[in-house]
Order: structure tokens, then C-alpha cells, then sequence
């Protein structure tokens, strides 16, 4: 569908290159206005107005968004769509060279984003305050009017005589929930007693008192109920000591009633998931690094609260058998957004792209700031906005370096959860080869952000671009073979990382094949004709499950990264002769186990004392069962069987017969 693009450059601030956006496809660009905004309204809203079809009008630059927006609403037009191309691209040191790079920001903003999958919150404005009562009383005084208040006063405290909200005492034993979900528990629960003359009092405490709201307001100042606290939904935490915390605490409860949409961060699919296996324990990545504590176990796999859920997408981007995959994007939108920027940009005449990935928030302001009161972004940097970047992992990574990116940086806020996306870094880089081409920037400032970005150096030559298509391991080794090709060894990979091989010590081994009957994900597997232990390496977790299971302890995990297609097929690892039955000769077992039975029992044990008894370890299920049956004093002989009792004989006894 043909895009009608309405240009300004700011006062001629923007040297807009139009003829590189030919390469993005069937747009269609307006004269180049200076500038566009309330002083040009008539002009801004004749183009709006002649678009052929206006729900297809963008406009290039963001900083009259809320112009454009009002405008078209007043027209009763579609609001049209928004591309930052002055503080992303143009606005810049090198921004007469940056004509590739706003046709692939073009492209990209052009695109039709995937629909977010949501989830209805509700919250009816139950609201609990826990505090002093020099500060929890006020609070709960000027909530009154929007929420149905209840204040938790400590243990000692005064009873209130005010009775427009409720008023009882005692400890928050414990809390769980979050946004129009919340449990908590009590003890020492005293509540308000006025129906005596005099001032109110608090009655008898109970113990073990447990109630719901929606809404809790913590203001004990002390530790917080839950993990991460400014990410829990409904929990709103203030220092009872600050007055301007404590209001915008109050202000903002005040909003939280009624309905409201929630993303869908992640999808889990439970069946592949390797966090245990009749009771062993596997995989617990997602589980150490979840901030909000939304991850539990759920017997052989875990389960994930979307209620308290924040997608961070650590947890996705550590998850090693895709179990866990982020779905806002999902990870396929993702993977083709990079592969179009970077083609985009060739297309237009680019070489050598760099990427640069950063949240909505701190990251966007950052940029927009360095373009205005610095250098800029360098005309090869091309921006990538996500709502946060702690789940971009190293698959994303190695998909932008086979894209045909020869940097990645991250750039990361100072609220940014850290706990994935370092770890994936130092793997992106071990398995890219070239720790400058991969960066996790933290600039506190423009200049800092600028200087990292000028000075960026990698060793990555640009490679003939693949398509990342596939789940995360598929696009990995796709990626890896592009950007190294099929290596003599296997890469070393750093501790803890999802690829790798198993180490089997033979000569502890017994191919008692626990180990394959608990694999989740089927890299250990048997053969069901000769005794043997098969391993595939591609499809090695690593998740620890098999050196837990091992009675032996023979098995131990090697992170690496085997590039040759050796690594996609089942190898023996280890494997013995089978032991033939000595009455039909039918193999069963394993030889060197069943010798050391033998030997630990033949003459040793009551049971095995004679030559005949001891001979039936070397037999096979049906030729011991036989010989067990014909021996003298048959374990499985029974007494004589009772006579059959028939009608004959129950007539026989009747009187009347």
C-alpha cells in the first residue's frame, strides 16, 4: 500500500536525502515544508487533507506529533503515523550521509506491527493501608472519597474515633498478588470496639486473619513486601518521612480503579521445558533471575503469573529450550525487524551498518538530547526501539551480526535489569568471535553516549546476509555458521552457557540409561537392539538434569559450540557388549554388569549359594521365570487347588431337596 510522506526539515536544520527513499517502495513525498506546525496549520492540514487515502499519511519527525494528532482529529481523519528521522538519523554530524540510514528507519516504521495479545485487570478499589498512623490516617483520609479504605495500624496503636474508613491493628504477616489480586495475612488482628460508652478501643487479637484487596499502599517504611517493588502492579510504596512521596503515592492509587488491559509478555510451552524430571532437579535460569518472583515451579516444568509478570524477558532470553518465548513482539517479529533494517539499508546504498539497540524511554530521550546538544548518532548507526532491552539475548544479537550488521550495542538504562543481559553478551561474544563488535553501553550522558559511538571499532567484515528464521537455537547455529563457518573444534563457550556436549567416564558408566529416560529434551537416547548411550550434541541443553539422575556420577557437562553438522546427528558415547542368556543365548543386558553381579553374589548370597541357583543371574526374563518354575521347591507353586463348588453340591444340602 503507497505511504504519503509529509516532509519538513526544521527550519532547514534536516538535509532530507528524498531520492533514498525510492529503495523503501511505494511512497509518496510531499514537498519539503519549513517548518510545520501551529504557525503552518492551514498548510499542515491541506496536507493531511490530500492524501489520497488518509489513513496512510506519515509524517517524519515526532516533535509535532501532538499537533498533527489534534489537527486530524479535528478534520476527522485518521491520525496519522509517526518516524523519527530529525533526532534518529538527520540531526547529526554526519547527517548529509544519512540518507541510507532514514530509508531503513522509514522502512521499519512503515511496517505493521504484530497485534499485542492482553489481558483484563480489575480493580474495584479495595485498598489497603499499611503505616503509622501519623501517616496512614491522613492518607486514607483523602482516599476515602475514590477507594474503599482499610488502614493496618501497628499492634499499640490508638483506636481512631473517625469512621468513614476502616480501622483495625495489627502485623502483616505476609502478602502475595498484585493489581486487583492481593492476598495478605495477619496476625495479632485487632479491630475497632465503639459500641461501648467512651473512646474507641481495639478488641482481642487473632491470629491467622487473611483478607483480599486490590490496592495496597505501603507506608511503614521499612523493607518492601515484594521483590522489585516499583515493578508489582498495585503496589505502591512510599517513605512515610517524605511528603511529596507519600502524595504521589496517595495520587496515584487514587487512579487505580476499574479496568484495565495488561500485555501477555510470554508464552510458555510446559512440555519442553527442562526445570526437572521425576523429582531431579534441571533448569532454574528463569527462576534465579526473575525479578518479580512471577516464576514458580509447577512439578517437571514451572509456571509464570502474567499478574505479577513486568517483562523484563530475562527469562526468555536465558530460557535454553525456548519453553519460555517473549511474545510482545514476538521473537520472529523481532528477527525479521532486524533482518529489514539491515536490507533496507543496503538497498539505499549502505555499507557496513551498526545497530543500536534501546528502550522507548531513557534511551529515546537520550538519542534525542545527543542530536540536539551533541554530535548526534553516526550516519552507519541505525537506531532499534524496544519497550525494554533486558531481553535482548544473544540470539538476537548474532541474528543482527548475520543480518549484515557488523556492531551491536546495547544501550541500556540505569533501571535496566541486568541479570540476563550481561551473561548474554559474554556468550554473543564467545560465540561471535569478536568482543568489539558486541557492546553493552551505559552513558550517563550525551557526550558519553556520542564518544561510545563515534569510536566503535569490530573486526567483522560484512558477510553475505541470512534470513533468521526458526526459534532462537535454530537462528543461533544459523547465525554462528555464517559469521565463523564450520570450525575444526568446538568453540569454548563461557560456564552455564545453553550449548554444549557431555562427558561420560566409561569406566564408571553402567548404561543403566537413566540418563536417557530423563533427558527433556532427547539428547541422550538409547538403542533399543545393542547397549548403548547416543548424544546429540545440537539438541543439549545443558540443564544439569542427567549428572543429577547419574548414580555413577559419570557424566559432566562441557560448554561449547560444535559448528559441524556432526553436532545435528546421535553419536555413541559409550556402549558394551550384551550378556547372551546361557539357556537360549538371547542378549540381554550388559555384559561387564552382569559379570559383576556374578561376582558379588554367586556363593555369597543364601540365595545364590548353589551353582544352579547362581546360574539363573545368567538367564534371560523368560528362561529364569522357567527355570524358577521347574526347579524343586518352586517359589511359584502354590497349594492344591479347592475344589469347585457347582449347584449339585449346594442342592445337596437343602432339606427341602
Amino acid at each position: 500500500m503507497s505511504k504519503t510522506l509529509i516532509l519538513c526539515d526544521c527550519s532547514k536544520s534536516m538535509p532530507l536525502n528524498t531520492e533514498t527513499f525510492d529503495s523503501v517502495g511505494t511512497v509518496k513525498c510531499s514537498k519539503v515544508n519549513t517548518p510545520l506546525g501551529d504557525a503552518e496549520m492551514q498548510t499542515a492540514a491541506q496536507l493531511l487533507q490530500s492524501a489520497a487515502d488518509p489513513s496512510t499519511t506519515c509524517v517524519t519527525c515526532t516533535e509535532e506529533q501532538t499537533f498533527f494528532a489534534e489537527l486530524a482529529d479535528e478534520l476527522s481523519l485518521p491520525e496519522p503515523t509517526f518516524i523519527d528521522l530529525r533526532d534518529r538519523a538527520v540531526w547529526s554530524d554526519e547527517g548529509a550521509e544519512a540518507g541510507p540510514k532514514s530509508a531503513a528507519l522509514l522502512a521499519d516504521g512503515l511496517r505493521a506491527a504484530p497485534a499485542t495479545k492482553t489481558f483484563d485487570i480489575t480493580s474495584e478499589g479495595l485498598c489497603l493501608i499499611v503505616g503509622p498512623e501519623e501517616v496512614a490516617l491522613p492518607a486514607a483520609r483523602q482516599l476515602k472519597d475514590f477507594l474503599s479504605v482499610t488502614v493496618l495500624l501497628s499492634p499499640g496503636s490508638d483506636a481512631p474515633e473517625d469512621r468513614d474508613f476502616d480501622v483495625v491493628a495489627g502485623h502483616l504477616k505476609k502478602a502475595s498478588g498484585a493489581l486487583g489480586n492481593f492476598s495478605v495475612e495477619i496476625d495479632a488482628l485487632q479491630q475497632v470496639d465503639s459500641s461501648a460508652r467512651g473512646p474507641a478501643v481495639f478488641g482481642e487479637p487473632r491470629n491467622g486473619a487473611k483478607t483480599t484487596c486490590d490496592i495496597l499502599l505501603d507506608l511503614r517504611g521499612e523493607t518492601p513486601l515484594f521483590p522489585a517493588p516499583e515493578k508489582r502492579e498495585g503496589y505502591l510504596l512510599a517513605d512515610p518521612k517524605s511528603l511529596p512521596a507519600t502524595h504521589a503515592a496517595v495520587l496515584e492509587a487514587s487512579h487505580l480503579v476499574g479496568t484495565f488491559e495488561k500485555p501477555l509478555y510470554l508464552t510458555l510451552e510446559p512440555s519442553i521445558c527442562a526445570h526437572s524430571r521425576a523429582e531431579q532437579a534441571g533448569c532454574s535460569k528463569c527462576l534465579d533471575v526473575c525479578p518479580t518472583s512471577a516464576i514458580r515451579p509447577a512439578g517437571d516444568h514451572i509456571d509464570i503469573d502474567p499478574n505479577i509478570c513486568a517483562g523484563c524477558g530475562s527469562c526468555a532470553a536465558l530460557c535454553p529450550s525456548g519453553a519460555i518465548t517473549y511474545d510482545d513482539p514476538p521473537v520472529s517479529a523481532l528477527f525479521a525487524r532486524i533482518s529489514a533494517l539491515a536490507e533496507a539499508f543496503r538497498s539505499a546504498g549502505g555499507a557496513a551498518p551498526r545497530l543500536l539497540v534501546h528502550d522507548r524511554a531513557f534511551g529515546a530521550e537520550l538519542i534525542a538530547l545527543a542530536a540536539r546538544h551533541d554530535r548526534g548518532l553516526p550516519a552507519k548507526v541505525i537506531p532499534l526501539d524496544l519497550e525494554r532491552v533486558s531481553g535482548f539475548g544473544h540470539a538476537e544479537m548474532l541474528a543482527a551480526l548475520s543480518s549484515g550488521f557488523v556492531g551491536v550495542d546495547v544501550l541500556a538504562a540505569p533501571t535496566t535489569d541486568r541479570g540476563a543481559l550481561d551473561s548474554e553478551l559474554m556468550l554473543a561474544q564467545a560465540l561471535s568471535g569478536d568482543s568489539d563488535a558486541l557492546r553493552i553501553l551505559d552513558p550517563e550522558e550525551p557526550s558519553a553516549l556520542c564518544d561510545a559511538l563515534y569510536g566503535a571499532t569490530s573486526s567483522l567484515t560484512e558477510i553475505a546476509p541470512v534470513l533468521p528464521l526458526g526459534n532462537r537455537r535454530q537462528v543461533t547455529r544459523l547465525a554462528v555458521k555464517a559469521l565463523r563457518g564450520e570450525q575444526a573444534d568446538p568453540l569454548p563457550l563461557p560456564e552455564n552457557a545453553p550449548y554444549g556436549a557431555v562427558l561420560v567416564d566409561k569406566d564408571a558408566c553402567t548404561l543403566c540409561l537413566s540418563c536417557a529416560s530423563l533427558c527433556p529434551a532427547g539428547a541422550l537416547g538409547d538403542n533399543p537392539d545393542k547397549p548403548q548411550l547416543r548424544f546429540q550434541e545440537d539438541a543439549c541443553l545443558q540443564c544439569g538434569l542427567c549428572t543429577h539422575v547419574c548414580p555413577e556420577n559419570a557424566i559432566s557437562l562441557v560448554p561449547q559450540f560444535n559448528t559441524s553438522d556432526a553436532a545435528l546427528s546421535q553419536q555413541v558415547v559409550h556402549e558394551e557388549e550384551p550378556f547372551e542368556c546361557v539357556e537360549c543365548g538371547t542378549p540381554f543386558g550388559v555384559k561387564s554388569t552382569i559379570e559383576r553381579i556374578v561376582e558379588k553374589l554367586e556363593g555369597k548370597h543364601a540365595m545364590f549359594a548353589t551353582s544352579d541357583a547362581a546360574r539363573m543371574i545368567r538367564m534371560c526374563d523368560d528362561c529364569r521365570v522357567n527355570a524358577q518354575f521347574h526347579r524343586e521347591n518352586n517359589p511359584l507353586a502354590g497349594g492344591e487347588r479347592p475344589k469347585v463348588r457347582t449347584s449339585e453340591d449346594y442342592f445337596s444340602k437343602r432339606r427341602d431337596h
